[in-house]
């Protein structure tokens, strides 16, 4: 990823809160032509004494799982609040627009998770992050059911070797923060969100 300094994060806790709080990612791989597989699909991230797991999924018609197991490192990416950023906020007119945006790559090495038990658990983490009322719903299915429904899927497990964070929110154009802070403020669920992050991360212009 392009990361010019004054975007670059160095707080992992940024990236973390990031990939937890959009954790719908891209996970790209090399398919067997060599050409870039993209699954969408919904990751939970697990902190452990070895590093950072994510924790995912797809149904197994879908060859990635495949490319996984052949060529088990891959790349996945997680994108935070982004909009639109008018040159308006400046308070000269020699300027041009630009999109903010955060955002989280992770270089990671896929493992094929194959027991029921351990796809069990699994489940239960991204049933605990998006749907908690469900939990019991998902018990009483049956053992049975449960056995069929866990065949339709492949679960893995995406170890993260390197992480890198973009947040770029015109860190290094502090003449411009006050009105784009007033401006996002006051917009869509994206931009209400980058000014949320600008407040984090001391960028208000007050």
């Amino acid at each position: 990823m392009y990361l010019p300094p004054q975007f670059k994060a160095t707080d992992d806790a940024h990236a973390k809160a990031l990939m937890r709080t959009h954790p719908f990612a891209s996970l790209i791989s090399n398919d067997d032509q060599g050409m870039p597989f993209v699954t969408p699909l919904p990751l939970h991230l697990l902190e452990g004494p070895s590093g950072l797991l994510l924790l995912g999924h797809c149904a197994k018609p879908n060859p990635h799982w495949r490319y996984l197991q052949a060529r088990p490192k891959a790349v996945v990416t997680f994108m935070g609040p982004h909009a639109y950023m008018t040159p308006r906020v400046y308070p000269d007119l020699a300027r041009v627009p630009t999109w903010n945006y955060l955002m989280v790559h992770c270089t990671v090495e896929a493992k094929i998770i194959e027991t029921f038990d351990d796809k069990d658990r699994l489940l239960k983490h991204l049933i605990a992050d998006h749907d908690p009322a469900y939990a019991d719903q998902w018990r009483g299915l049956g053992e049975e059911y449960q056995h069929k429904m866990m065949g339709g899927i492949v679960a893995f497990e995406l170890r993260v070797l390197e992480m890198q964070c973009k947040i770029k929110i015109n860190q290094h154009r502090p003449e411009a923060h006050a009105a784009m802070k007033a401006a996002y403020a006051a917009g869509n669920e994206n931009e209400r969100a980058l000014a949320e992050w600008m407040d984090k991360l001391g960028l208000s212009g007050l």
